[in-house]
């Protein structure tokens, strides 16, 4: 299997990440023929999509199915090319902007969060970020079983000055380098793996368990937290729109965190559907009957 996996890797994903743009967005196209013709998880996409835009008529709903599709694939072909993409060109297709405040809490010697969604592309923003902030920058990921291709996978997004931290191991990795001004990035919007440790809103029409990681670190480490809301300018452009939630997450009351980042999260996607992963199970839990949500208020003592 190693074998198999290094020859799709060398022979088949870095011929593919150094061809030019333009040729990736050709294969884009014939990949949205393919991917949308066949269907892949379209059934989840339009459930997803029915139950977040009640509002909307048939018509525009299936646009926004097709339109999710033509962005994925260009999301895959993008992501393809930041195994190999050079930091001038990274950072000429991904912009950012209103960085002042972040730069304040620089100066006042703390670390921060960074918190987004699964919106535009999130591969683009890992390869750029450590060149528009001071901080050491840190992400929290999921490890991949194949132990190949999640080397090679950190190779590609660390080649800039970005960490990659397993989340088991973000807590201790943070208690180990509070030395250190460091930028956590955390995406906040998969299912939570438990829905009793699980914040319950309203999202997209629907009631929805969602993380509470972002809460949880930036009360135990007293972080500031922003948000980043990534536009798409044009195909292959982006640009990061940074806006605080607090100073102080310990002047908020339990859940206020958690629930201001994903509004913001949710404004963006009604702005722009199709720019949100819809192939994602988001809505497979239920909040269970004697949920309670707990205090999320333990500082750091260790």
């Amino acid at each position: 299997m190693k074998i198999i996996t290094i020859i799709i890797y060398y022979g088949l994903i870095m011929p593919i990440s150094v061809l030019p743009m333009r040729v990736l967005y050709m294969l884009s196209d014939i990949l949205f023929g393919i991917i949308y013709l066949t269907g892949y998880r379209k059934d989840v996409v339009k459930i997803n999509i029915d139950r977040s835009f009640p509002e909307k008529s048939e018509k525009e709903k299936k646009d926004i199915v097709k339109y999710f599709y033509r962005h994925l694939c260009d999301l895959i072909v993008e992501s393809l090319k930041c195994f190999s993409i050079r930091r001038e060109d990274a950072l000429r297709r991904m912009k950012m902007d209103n960085l002042d405040e972040i730069l304040d809490s620089y100066k006042k010697g703390k670390s921060i969060i960074l918190a987004g969604g699964h919106y535009n592309n999130w591969e683009m923003f890992a390869v750029a970020i450590q060149h528009y902030i001071p901080f050491k920058t840190i992400a929290i990921y999921s490890p991949l079983k194949n132990k190949f291709i999640d080397r090679k996978m950190q190779n590609s997004r660390s080649r800039f000055g970005l960490t990659l931290i397993p989340m088991k191991q973000i807590g201790t990795y943070l208690s180990h380098h509070k030395d250190k001004q460091t930028a956590t990035i955390f995406a906040f919007d998969q299912s939570p793996s438990n829905p009793h440790n699980a914040y319950w809103m309203t999202f997209l029409n629907q009631e929805t368990g969602v993380q509470l990681g972002v809460e949880k670190y930036a009360n135990k480490f007293d972080m500031p937290v922003y948000y980043g809301c990534i536009n798409k300018e044009k195909r292959g452009y982006y640009n990061c729109h940074f806006i605080k939630i607090t100073d102080d997450p310990s002047m908020m009351e339990d859940g206020q965190l958690t629930s201001e980042i994903n509004k913001q999260l949710e404004s963006d996607i009604r702005k722009n559907p199709p720019y949100w992963l819809w192939s994602h199970k988001r809505w497979k839990r239920q909040k269970p009957e004697n949920y309670v949500l707990r205090s999320l208020k333990t500082k750091d003592n260790s």
